[in-house]
């Protein structure tokens, strides 16, 4: 039987910010875009029923670097000034 140590080393996968950049402009963009859908999928209720979860930044670096997030830039509105 695994316990949840071993799973984790065994699961543990580093993304390189080359790989980061490959599916966005540069590394920047890419860390901002996986921070954004990490704090989109907190929103969500977790299963309480798994007893090991990978992290949101994990996961959402994953997603990013398999090409699995569409995303747009916006323009920052300039704030009037008073």
């Amino acid at each position: 039987m695994m316990n949840c140590t071993n799973r984790k080393a065994e699961q543990m996968r580093i993304v390189t910010p080359a790989e980061v950049a490959g599916q966005t402009q540069n590394k920047y963009l890419g860390v901002l875009v996986a921070a954004k859908f990490a704090r989109y999928v907190n929103d969500f209720p977790r299963d309480r029923s798994v007893d090991w979860e990978e992290k949101l930044t994990t996961r959402a670096f994953d997603e990013l670097v398999r090409g699995g997030l569409k995303y747009r830039l916006v323009r920052r509105r300039r704030q009037q000034e008073a």
